[in-house]
């Protein structure tokens, strides 16, 4: 499964737009790596966002699961980048500091986080989750970084 998260800023507010998870089935790996980049490309087409953030591959378990991982990652920057929009990468362990201020927070840390700052009732798909708390880490990042640039512009 490959979660897709894609919210919409106005002003300070900040609302989920879209929220689930792509599931690839258990076929050929892949014909499962084309659901996730026609998948991919389908909702950046329905919902036209401006920007893409994805994860960066970390190395689990082993080896192998962080090559499959690389590969699924790999759709997703094709399907964001073959529909013109710009991807931005990063860790696991940023986006957790991004949104509980700790990186070594858990899942369950997180989803409370994703679900308190979007006003989201109820539980929340974990790979949904994990992709809004990418989307947020984003958000933020940007913020701040723009806010810096104006700063030192001023400056000047």
């Amino acid at each position: 499964m490959t979660g897709v998260g894609i919210i919409e800023i106005n002003g300070d507010r900040i609302t989920s737009v879209y929220h689930d998870a792509i599931k690839a089935g258990t076929g050929e790996f892949t014909a499962r790596l084309g659901v996730i980049f026609s998948g991919l490309q389908q909702l950046i087409r329905e919902y036209r966002p401006d920007q893409a953030a994805i994860e960066t591959v970390f190395v689990a378990n082993n080896a192998a699961s962080a090559i499959k991982l690389g590969q699924a990652r790999g759709a997703a920057v094709c399907a964001a980048i073959s529909c013109g929009v710009p991807v931005s990468e990063y860790s696991p362990r940023s986006v957790k500091q991004a949104l509980v201020g700790r990186g070594g927070a858990d899942k369950k840390q997180v989803q409370h986080m994703v679900g308190l700052l979007l006003g989201i009732q109820g539980p929340i798909q974990n790979d949904a989750a994990d992709a809004l708390a990418i989307a947020l880490c984003h958000h933020h990042t940007a913020h701040t970084l723009s806010r810096m640039n104006v700063t030192q512009g001023a400056g000047r």
